[in-house]
């Protein structure tokens, strides 16, 4: 059964659109710290990993944590209005399906409010729901429900937004990408494909948002092994991870610095807009690191032959990292051991310099679809069909 939830009532209609919000990983790394690879401790005499850092073929399937107990597991989303968060639902109702013994799964749209998103928490506790897996797109303000829900015995895991707290005590977990790894891994490949030498631009998100800070300390640490690259404005350049906004943004860097060699962006479906303002202006398109998008790969494919040296390389946008919580919290719920990490790396999904990653386009799906989903192709496609 799969539902939404609103207020403890089951609606079955479809979230509010809401505005995109990438929500800082990062904090799990800079406020929070991370154990190092290998790290676990016990939590109620069962051994689980928490705050561990590791890669992914350490992650395990979800047969291995379904337990025998009936149970009912929920997803609360600060919004789920963009298309990321439907693939992210998506996964995690996919997921959830694999343990027969899981007779809800509940979903819960906070339309970007957090007052909202903490009722919705609320309410599936009193419910008795089990598991619950959250992406706390308020962060810290948060917190209070989560670790009440948490002492009240639910198995509670946080997911690519940090909630402050800590992991292990004021919730089961808390499962994330390995944002200062994503920093560095664009950074190596530019440094390659420039040949150690150019004016890089790095683009953010939000302004002072934790995420592109985190990704930023990664880039800075690569290109300090490299004098002759320059980060232009020395940080990144704040785009809202909107494509209408990175267009501006793009267009008048453009004007601002005569030579840019090569573009990082923590937001593929936003790069399109970049990449946009280059064409307007004429500019030849220059090599661009970011995270993988379906228009993102179909305009290299369009303009790759016009422009000898646009290359472009993408890291995953983890849509699947939902995955991992909803095992981490069925694994607590049941008693079962998961031993997967919590601070996942980044694998490189498509690289136009190397034969063996080659960049995806599928021009019968929407412009937003993610390809290193887990999703198979024909749910992926269900997806955007509703």
């Amino acid at each position: 059964m799969m539902d939404e939830i609103a207020g403890g009532r089951t609606t079955g209609r479809a979230g509010a659109i809401g505005l995109r919000l990438r929500s800082s990983v990062a904090a799990a790394v800079l406020a929070l710290g991370l154990a190092p690879t290998g790290a676990a401790w016990s939590q109620d005499k069962m051994m689980a990993t928490v705050g561990r850092v590791g890669n992914v073929d350490e992650l395990v399937t979800m047969d291995k944590v379904c337990g025998t107990k009936p149970i009912r597991v929920a997803l609360v989303d600060g919004f789920g209005g963009n298309s990321w968060r439907r693939i992210t639902r998506a996964e995690y109702e996919d997921e959830a399906k694999k343990c027969p013994n899981i007779k809800e799964v509940l979903y819960a749209d906070g339309q970007n409010n957090p007052q909202k998103t903490i009722s919705d928490i609320q309410s599936l506790v009193a419910q008795g729901v089990e598991a619950i897996v959250v992406f706390p797109d308020a962060g810290p303000a948060m917190l209070p429900a989560i670790r009440a829900a948490h002492k009240a015995g639910v198995a509670i895991v946080a997911y690519t937004a940090s909630p402050g707290g800590k992991p292990g005590v004021d919730y089961l977990d808390f499962v994330a990408p390995n944002t200062p790894s994503d920093g560095s891994t664009w950074a190596k490949w530019v440094a390659k494909t420039l040949n150690g030498q150019g004016k890089v631009v790095f683009l953010g998100g939000t302004p002072g948002n934790l995420q592109s800070q985190a990704e930023l300390e990664g880039i800075k640490k690569v290109f300090a092994d490299f004098p002759k690259i320059e980060l232009l404005g020395g940080g990144p350049v704040d785009t809202n991870w909107d494509p209408a906004e990175t267009q501006k943004v793009v267009s008048g860097l453009l004007t601002r610095y005569p030579q840019i060699d090569a573009i990082i962006s923590d937001y593929g479906g936003g790069s399109v807009g970049g990449i946009r303002a280059f064409i307007n202006a004429k500019h030849p398109l220059v090599p661009w690191a970011a995270n993988d998008a379906n228009e993102f790969a179909c305009l290299w494919q369009e303009n790759k032959a016009a422009n000898p040296n646009y290359q472009m390389m993408t890291v995953s946008s983890r849509t699947w990292l939902v995955r991992v919580a909803l095992r981490k919290a069925v694994a607590k719920a049941e008693g079962v051991d998961d031993p997967e990490p919590s601070i996942v790396n980044q694998p490189i999904v498509e690289d136009s310099t190397d034969p063996k990653l080659p960049p995806k386009c599928d021009s019968s799906l929407p412009p937003d679809a993610i390809f290193s989903s887990q999703l198979p192709p024909d749910k992926l496609k269900a997806v955007f069909a509703q």
